[in-house]
């Protein structure tokens, strides 16, 4: 497997993301009692160490020597295998389903959930897509699309396939658009592919504002030293909010971290009950119609 060139090839600070969610699989891949099992997580991350640790970025520096806070480690991985699951079970229900990640980053989906059949599209920006395809190679199967998912045209080569069933996944991706670039993206989901799903990534608007947002912004460029684009701009207070945007829009049901019996959580599972912290960031299901 080719090392790509990472440090020779300008990443923003968002899609340099996908670098810290791909790191969090593989670390917890390796512990004990594991939550989510990826072993090619585990195979990309040891090809790209070599590259990262001669980097002067302390953010790939730290992510070369493993150094994740094991917090933030479990909850990607949480949300990793939470994610397979609404795949699987959408799968069960629609065997030849159509499977779109929109904004995939450098995540090894495909591979922990075919069944055989599942088409299943990647797609990111293209500098994302283009070190994609140096470390998984594309099937008849599996696609990658280089787009940002804000320019339309990619929806083009899924509508040629004229899905009967459709799954779209957004896991750690709204936060980073625009209020009216998230509205946008639904409404067009939703006239384009009447009857899809939608499963999505939620922050809590509340935490968007002072002085909460300043916060979030210093763990996410001070603690993990990413770029100061690396930034929340998005939220919603409720899953239903997404139901007054358009007739058709159809809440379905959501899941939240701190709701999962897992013992890696600690001690933040007594915060369960308490709505300001287990409702900062969650997971909801829509029916597009």
């Amino acid at each position: 497997m080719e090392i790509p060139k990472l440090l020779n090839t300008e990443i923003s600070d968002v899609a340099a993301t996908s670098l810290l969610t791909l790191y969090c699989h593989a670390l917890e891949s390796q512990s004990k009692d594991t939550i989510l099992d990826d072993p090619l997580a585990v195979e990309i991350t040891d090809k790209l160490n070599p590259e990262l640790s001669q980097s002067d970025n302390k953010f790939y520096q730290s992510l070369a020597k493993g150094k994740v806070e094991k917090k933030l480690v479990v909850h990607i991985a949480m949300r990793a295998k939470r994610y397979d699951d609404y795949v699987r079970n959408f799968l069960e229900r629609s065997h030849h389903g159509i499977v779109v990640n929109i904004g995939c980053g450098l995540d090894t989906r495909f591979h922990r959930i075919d069944n055989g059949k599942v088409i299943f599209y990647d797609l990111d920006l293209p500098e994302v897509i283009a070190v994609k395809r140096k470390l998984l190679p594309e099937t008849d199967r599996y696609r990658f699309i280089p787009s940002s998912v804000l320019n339309y045209e990619w929806m083009e080569a899924i509508t040629q396939l004229n899905p009967d069933s459709l799954l779209f996944l957004a896991e750690g991706v709204l936060m980073y658009l625009q209020e009216d670039e998230v509205k946008s993206l639904v409404l067009k989901l939703q006239s384009t592919f009447p009857g899809c799903e939608l499963i999505a990534e939620f922050f809590n608007a509340l935490w968007l504002k002072p002085p909460l947002q300043g916060i979030m912004n210093r763990k996410l460029q001070r603690d993990l030293h990413l770029g100061n684009d690396a930034t929340f701009k998005f939220g919603i207070r409720d899953s239903k909010d997404l139901e007054g945007w358009n007739p058709g829009i159809e809440f379905l049901d959501d899941w939240f971290y701190l709701d999962e019996p897992e013992n890696k959580l600690g001690l933040l599972r007594v915060l369960k009950d308490i709505p300001f912290f287990r409702k900062i960031q969650w997971t909801a299901r829509y029916k597009l119609n």
